[in-house]
């Protein structure tokens, strides 16, 4: 099981530097394909939109099982990525991007839930929070070694390299993970595609899931989007010194996966969730008065991102055994619901920043986690495994 999800962890880091990489390096792709840095942002929320499709995946990964939506999601990851390093035009960049997020939104919640399947519930926080190392590692390696290879070999090459690496995941993850037969159980086979969320929507726990999820991605995301012009116009940095800022987010999450696979089950993931949610609602409450100097600054910025990390990662935990039945279609609701979240905060973000600065960016981001904690205690109330 240690090699599976090993592997599987390898390709979810794969997954991310795909979807992540047009970030940082959106000047690039406009200079190397000949259009606006507008087209480029385009392409990147096309991306994020992704994430609302998981709600017709889930149901389908129960069905016919987990292995082969990992699979599939790998050969759509391959095939946009080649597409792209191909044919360098706006339109199949589009479609490249397009396929990298839809692949990602079927993998997410398929080894998710393969895991959670087979690790018992004592271990569950141990196990996601290792998977969930894949998240920072995209930022910690995988973009900077994104940066090696567009200055060696030009902006192309990410795509190439990038769909070649799907393809060896492809393989190893066909040869360590055997068949499943989830499509011949009569419960799977006699269940609707739809059946699974129409008995997802009538219980409280998956909607305050589902409530928490979007909340507490609104909140991060309306940070998110403005925190660069915030340094920027408070302590004058350059456009590579905020570039390094990324790094100092990617360590926070790193140490957030890290206090979710250590003390996580060790303290109960639901007590924990609830104790990190509210450690991260308080760190966006005083972020404002941290903007006296740029070390109080980074230091409030990296406890938000780490309280926040720790307080999503632990729920994956917790969330794969609300509905044992349906555990990918739990998962793609609390994806699509996050997505969502993520949609609405960066819509919100520079129009609170206009209004009032860092103080009602915090105090917003505040308040929304607020909600993300009272939807996640009201779904969880008397909630027992």
């Amino acid at each position: 099981m240690v090699l599976k999800i090993f592997i599987a962890t390898l390709c979810r880091v794969i997954f991310n530097t795909s979807r992540r990489f047009a970030y940082p390096f959106a000047p690039v792709l406009s200079r190397g394909i000949g259009v606006e840095l507008t087209a480029i942002t385009s392409l990147i929320a096309a991306n994020q939109a992704t994430a609302l499709l998981g709600i017709f995946f889930g149901p389908v990964a129960d069905r016919l099982g987990y292995r082969l939506m990992m699979l599939a999601a790998l050969a759509m990851l391959s095939l946009g990525m080649f597409a792209g390093g191909f044919f360098p035009f706006y339109g199949v960049i589009l479609i490249a991007l397009f396929l990298a997020g839809i692949g990602k939104t079927i993998f997410d919640p398929a080894v998710q839930a393969y895991a959670s399947e087979r690790v018992p519930f004592k271990q569950r926080g141990l196990v996601i929070g290792l998977i969930e190392y894949s998240w920072s590692a995209s930022t910690l390696v995988g973009i900077p070694l994104i940066a090696l290879l567009i200055d060696r070999f030009g902006w192309r090459s990410p795509f190439f390299v990038l769909g070649g690496l799907s393809m060896v995941g492809m393989v190893m993850l066909a040869v360590v993970i055997p068949r499943d037969n989830k499509k011949n159980t009569s419960h799977q086979t006699s269940m609707n595609l739809w059946g699974a969320w129409c008995q997802l929507l009538k219980k409280r726990t998956a909607l305050g899931a589902m409530g928490f999820a979007f909340f507490i991605s609104a909140a991060n995301d309306n940070l998110f989007v403005v925190y660069g012009a915030w340094l920027e116009k408070s302590f004058d940095l350059s456009i590579i010194a905020i570039g390094m800022s990324t790094g100092l987010i990617g360590l926070a999450e790193l140490s957030g996966e890290t206090l979710t696979a250590v003390f996580a089950d060790r303290f109960g993931l639901k007590r924990t969730v609830l104790t990190a949610l509210t450690l991260c609602l308080i760190s966006y409450g005083i972020l404002p008065f941290l903007g006296l100097t740029l070390p109080l600054a980074l230091t409030g910025l990296f406890f938000i991102f780490l309280t926040f990390e720790f307080s999503i990662v632990t729920s994956m935990s917790l969330f794969t055994e609300l509905f044992p039945e349906y555990r990918a279609t739990m998962m793609s609701g609390f994806f699509a619901s996050a997505g969502m979240g993520r949609i609405a905060g960066a819509l919100m973000g520079g129009h609170v920043w206009r209004a009032g600065g860092i103080l009602a960016t915090g105090l917003v981001s505040a308040a929304v986690s607020g909600l993300g904690l009272v939807s996640l205690g009201w779904g969880l109330y008397g909630w027992r495994r």
